[in-house]
C-alpha cells in the first residue's frame, strides 16, 4: 500500500498533500496540549511498533505481499488526532530513509493509511463499542472489526488514487504517464489481498493488542472510550505500564528478518527494472514514461531495507528495523523538547 514516487502524477500528489496537511495541523495543535503527560513516549511507542509491523510481509493471493498497519491500535490508545501524527511519522522515515514509499506521495500514503485509517479506525471502533466497560470482550471484538474496516478502507482510497491516473496523466496517444492500471484492474488488485490476509493480520494484531492492555493496564484504553466503567481493575503503573510494551517491541524487531520471507513484492510498488523483466506481471512491457521519470526522484540511504555495505539481507533487515525505531524515538523526542521550549515550560 506504499505508493512509490513514479505511479501517481504531480497534480494528484499535490492535491493529497493537501489533503493531509489540514490533519496534521489540527492533530499538532491538539498535541501541543498533551506534552506534559505520557502521549509523547504513547506516541513514539505505537509509531514504532506501526514501522515494525509494516516490515512483516504477508503473502497475498497472486504471487504479491501485503502487510498490516497497527492504524487500529494505536488510534484506540492514542486517539484519531495522536494516531495520524505516529502513523505519518512512521511512513515518513520509511519513504525518506528506506525508499519504502516515494517522497511524492508522502501526502498521498499518509492519507491512506494514517488520515483515512485513523478515522475510520476510530469511528468504528466507538460505534460498535459504545459505552460498554473498559474490559468488556465487546471492545477486543469492536477492534478487530475497526482494524479489519480501516486497512480495507485505506487499501480501497489507494487503489481509486491508482485506477484514475490512466484517465487524469496520459500522452497525445493515450498512453499512461504514471500508474498504467485503471480501475477495474487496480481495484480488485489491491482489495482481494487486503479482504482475504492484510485485512485478517490488522484484525488479530488489534484485537491481541486490545485484549492484552485489558488485563495488563486498562487505563490505556481510556482515551476512546468516554463513559465507559473501569470495572474492577488495579490502579494504573504510569509509566511502568508502558515497559512490557517496549520489550514485545523489541522482541519483534529482532523477528523483523521474518519479514523478508515472503516471496513476491508488494503490487503497485514495482520498479520501472521490474516492468522490463516482466517482475511487475503487468501488460506494460515498459514502465511509463512520468513513472520512469519520477522513479529516481530520492534515493533512500538503505533502500528496501536493504543497507548497500551490507552482505546479509536479514541483518540488513534487522539493522533497518533498529534504525528507524531510533529515528521515531529520536524524532518524537526532539519534536518535544523543541515545543516545550516554545511554550517555555
Amino acid at each position: 500500500m506504499h505508493i512509490p514516487d513514479g505511479y501517481l502524477g504531480p497534480s494528484t500528489c499535490v492535491a493529497l498533500y493537501g489533503g493531509a496537511a489540514p490533519f496534521w495541523w489540527i492533530a499538532l495543535r491538539r498535541m501541543k496540549r498533551a506534552l506534559h503527560t505520557r502521549m509523547v513516549p504513547l506516541l513514539s511507542l505505537f509509531s514504532a511498533f506501526s514501522f515494525i509491523v509494516m516490515m512483516f510481509n504477508l503473502p497475498l493471493p497472486g504471487g504479491t505481499t501485503g502487510h498490516a498497519v497497527g492504524v487500529a491500535i494505536a488510534t484506540i490508545v492514542l486517539g484519531p488526532w495522536a494516531a495520524i501524527l505516529a502513523i505519518s511519522i512512521a511512513l515518513g522515515i520509511q519513504a525518506v530513509f528506506f525508499g519504502d514509499g516515494g517522497i511524492t506521495a508522502i501526502g498521498a500514503n499518509c492519507f491512506n493509511m494514517a488520515v483515512v485509517g485513523s478515522m475510520v479506525s476510530y469511528a468504528v471502533y466507538r460505534a460498535i463499542a459504545g459505552r460498554v466497560p473498559i474490559g468488556s470482550a465487546r471492545r477486543v471484538a469492536a477492534a478487530g472489526i475497526a482494524g479489519y474496516v480501516a486497512i480495507n478502507v485505506s487499501a480501497l482510497v489507494a487503489a481509486v488514487e491508482f485506477g484514475i491516473q490512466p484517465a487524469l496523466c496520459h500522452d497525445a496517444s493515450g498512453a499512461p504517464l504514471y500508474a498504467p492500471y485503471p480501475l477495474h484492474i487496480a481495484i480488485p488488485a489491491m482489495m482481494i489481498g487486503h479482504l482475504t490476509v492484510a485485512g485478517l493480520a490488522e484484525m488479530v494484531v488489534s484485537a491481541g493488542v486490545v485484549a492484552y492492555l485489558q488485563r495488563a493496564e486498562p487505563g490505556l484504553l481510556k482515551a476512546t472510550a468516554p463513559g465507559a466503567a473501569m470495572g474492577d481493575f488495579p490502579a494504573a503503573r504510569g509509566m511502568d505500564a508502558m515497559k512490557p510494551l517496549w520489550i514485545a517491541l523489541a522482541v519483534l524487531m529482532i523477528l523483523t528478518p521474518l519479514g523478508i520471507l515472503a516471496a513476491g513484492s508488494a503490487w503497485g510498488e514495482w520498479t520501472p527494472q521490474d516492468f522490463a523483466s516482466g517482475h511487475a506481471a503487468t501488460t506494460p512491457s515498459a514502465a511509463p514514461a512520468g513513472l520512469q521519470r519520477l522513479s529516481s526522484f530520492w534515493t533512500a540511504p538503505m533502500p528496501r531495507y536493504a543497507p548497500p555495505f551490507l552482505h546479509s539481507p536479514s541483518f540488513g533487515y534487522l539493522l533497518s528495523a533498529m534504525s528507524g525505531t531510533g529515528l521515531i524515538i529520536l524524532i518524537c523526542t526532539l519534536w518535544a523538547w523543541f515545543a516545550r521550549r516554545q511554550t517555555g515550560s
